[in-house]
């Protein structure tokens, strides 16, 4: 996404990236992790808070940084670089809870057309089917994969 956005560290799994969100609250440490499912290709994003002293994920603060914009697009980053990493991955995510899945929804409406220049995104539904993103359309949960994938899901 041609917005703003910060450095990411990682290993080099490219599983895990840690980036400092800079903003009206200070320095907050922050945490993008890829798991695997249960089905092939399909990893899970998982992002909010690093706590140092747990060496954990706090996905339920509200940093409220002032910085939303920048860090969404820095978590889009991670998505671009796992996927050039792993180009056959397919990205599952929803938000923590329905405002944050909500903000997810704008973003990716937002940013659609640049987005879909790469991937495919797939929006779950209240049917509880897997449909090609709708733009103003409630989804539960969403999954992206590079263009080149959409005959192998």
């Amino acid at each position: 996404m041609n917005q703003p956005k910060y450095l990411c560290r990682s290993g080099k799994s490219f599983f895990v990236f840690k980036f400092t969100s800079k903003g009206s609250k200070g320095l907050v440490e922050k945490i993008v992790e890829y798991t695997e499912t249960d089905f092939e290709n399909i990893y899970n994003l998982g992002f909010g808070d690093y706590d140092q002293v747990t060496d954990s994920m706090n996905d339920l603060s509200i940093t409220d940084n002032g910085d939303s914009s920048k860090v969404l697009a820095t978590v889009a980053s991670t998505v671009y670089t796992f996927t050039d990493e792993y180009p056959s991955a397919a990205i599952l995510f929803t938000g923590s809870t329905p405002a944050r899945t909500r903000l997810y929804r704008m973003a990716i409406t937002i940013n659609l057309a640049e987005i879909s220049q790469d991937f495919v995104i797939f929006g779950f539904n209240s049917e509880q089917n897997w449909e090609h993103f709708i733009v103003d359309k409630s989804y539960s949960a969403f999954l992206v994969t590079k263009r080149e994938n959409i005959y192998t899901l």
